[in-house]
């Protein structure tokens, strides 16, 4: 998976500073993005602080984890019906 060069602090100040005034070009020009990115940051954490940032991405991990958990168990439920399928 691609990491981040920059924290949700960091993305939260550079969208503080366009919610300032700052014109996009220039933030993106300045912090060494795309504009898309700086795009892509507001849709996913415009209007947050930076606690709710942290707790959004711990919930996004979470999440992650519990499908890979349900996946696994889907897997070795389908697994045991086969092997149960083919015994009988």
């Amino acid at each position: 998976m691609k990491r981040t060069r920059f924290t949700e602090e960091q993305i939260i100040g550079v969208l503080k500073e366009a919610e300032a005034g700052a014109k996009t070009a220039d933030l993106a020009r300045r912090h060494g993005v795309s504009e898309a990115t700086i795009y892509n940051w507001k849709s996913k954490y415009g209007g947050l602080e930076v606690s709710e940032a942290r707790r959004l991405k711990d919930l996004e991990s979470e999440n992650a984890k519990l499908k890979r958990l349900l996946a696994d168990t889907m897997l070795d439920n389908v697994a045991l019906k086969d092997l149960l399928a083919k015994n009988v």
